[in-house]
């Protein structure tokens, strides 16, 4: 059973100050085991094609997850750690549409069309960059290599500023039926601090239409700990995030790494709040939004009590991929565009992260593919059993035990033992034939993943992951 919904009241008595910073160390997110890290150039366009033709050649009819990247946006965000390019030459889109088109032409090849897709997200950079015109050919050209399953969800990342009420309807008539939209902060001092300045109003209305265009879900991404923000202001954030009301909320914490990302070092570190306002931070968000009705999903995602996430999680049929929490059972991945990550079987891939070494791939007639990972049978055990404490809040000992031959207290005698000190800080309960996560687990889910991350636990330097906190 999933871990018990937290009261609102209870919340800061749960997370406390000395909790949050015992476990607030550098490490994935896990939208993916093992991580991106782990991927290496000796996994290439070969061996891509590879699982792609065995995954055709299965036959199976299972539908499949579609993820397309679009690179560029017309305004940096200083915050942003995103593979993205800055233009507002939008003549550029014409040449990596080509060569998207041309991607998508060698993944059929081997895969076969009229494969059945059920999850199609666009993401970026700034999807929104591309016009209606060039989004009705992205969504041609899918149309006729995949058959979109008459319940498939199909999302679309926003940037509030390069959209219209217009542009939303057009995006309905080409199939979309979810949004998500980047607002980060309300308060108009943060936003100057970051560069990405846009209004409540104009947010307001733009989901208002959405609304009565017929979207089934609306999410607002928010990030805590960027640069001028106090709690008293993001308190007022989340307010005024309460009364727009979006299906779901997907809340970040900002990873100050200006030595990885050239943007951030636009950033004056002593802008950025204290770590002890950080945790205010989150403890108060945590705080309103369930207090303004919404369910806690995990890590950093949240979603009003009737939306299909809460419900997969009170039902423990939750999944996660790379695009963090879903609903859609774990499925095979095909991603299309630069640096995009995929998952076939029990292989990741990813494309180039530039676009000249994208444009070469491509018009050489290869898949742009520069690195990659095969799981190997101890990595997809510590896989599953990442994904069931992050996604269902429990282990069972026995059906993984079944799966994969093995006794779990013998192969994870020090992983449990390492156990011992959470469950004596209260985040998890060690039971006899299981692993139950409790109420203050859920929000240090992060941490407790982390002990069974055997590429993590042998890793000299952490400092690339953001903190759990």
């Amino acid at each position: 059973m999933p871990a018990i919904q937290p009261a609102p009241a209870d919340v800061q008595s749960i997370l406390t100050e000395e909790l949050l910073r015992k476990f607030d160390t550098p490490g994935p997110r896990y939208t993916s085991y093992p991580t991106a890290d782990r991927f290496a150039a000796d996994f290439g366009p070969a061996d891509t094609l590879s699982v792609l033709t065995q995954l055709r050649d299965r036959g199976s009819t299972a539908p499949l997850s579609l993820y397309v990247h679009i690179p560029f946006c017309e305004q940096l965000c200083y915050y942003c750690a995103c593979n993205k390019i800055i233009t507002k030459h939008h003549e550029r889109a014409g040449q990596y549409l080509e060569a998207l088109e041309s991607e998508l032409a060698l993944v059929v090849a081997s895969l076969g069309t009229g494969r059945p897709v059920s999850q199609l997200h666009f993401g970026g950079g700034s999807p929104t960059f591309l016009s209606d015109e060039e989004l009705t050919r992205v969504m041609r050209a899918i149309d006729s290599a995949f058959k979109l399953t008459p319940d498939s969800e199909v999302s679309i990342e926003v940037d509030p500023r390069t959209v219209t009420p217009a542009r939303l309807a057009h995006f309905r008539t080409l199939g979309f039926n979810r949004l998500s939209f980047g607002v980060q902060d309300f308060d108009p001092h943060v936003q100057m601090a970051v560069h990405r300045e846009q209004s409540f109003e104009m947010v307001c209305g733009l989901m208002r239409s959405a609304r009565e265009l017929g979207y089934v879900s609306i999410n607002a991404d928010l990030i805590y700990g960027l640069p001028k923000q106090t709690p008293e202001s993001f308190a007022r954030t989340v307010q005024q995030i309460g009364e727009l009301r979006p299906d779901r909320i997907a809340l970040y914490a900002y990873a100050h790494l200006p030595e990885r990302f050239k943007p951030q070092r636009r950033i004056n570190d002593a802008d950025l709040p204290s770590p002890a306002q950080r945790i205010a931070m989150l403890g108060d968000a945590i705080t309103g939004f369930l207090a303004q009705g919404y369910a806690y999903i995990g890590m950093d995602h949240f979603a009003l009590p009737e939306d299909s996430l809460a419900i997969a999680k009170r039902e423990g049929r939750l999944h996660r991929n790379f695009q963090g929490y879903s609903t859609q059972p774990d499925c095979d991945l095909i991603a299309l565009g630069v640096s995009a990550i995929g998952r076939v079987g029990s292989a990741y891939y990813q494309n180039a992260k530039t676009l000249p070494e994208y444009y070469e791939s491509i018009e050489q007639g290869r898949l742009p593919v520069v690195r990659g990972y095969a799981l190997d049978r101890d990595d997809e055990l510590r896989r599953d059993i990442i994904m069931a404490l992050m996604c269902q809040g429990r282990l069972e000992f026995e059906g993984i035990e079944m799966a994969y031959g093995i006794a779990v207290p013998v192969y994870f005698e020090r992983e449990l033992a390492a156990l011992r000190g959470m469950a004596d800080s209260g985040l998890v309960e060690l039971q006899e034939r299981a692993i139950q996560v409790s109420p203050a687990g859920w929000f240090l889910i992060r941490a407790i993943a982390m002990v069974f991350d055997r590429h993590l636990q042998a890793a000299q330097d952490r400092r690339r992951f953001s903190k759990v906190i």
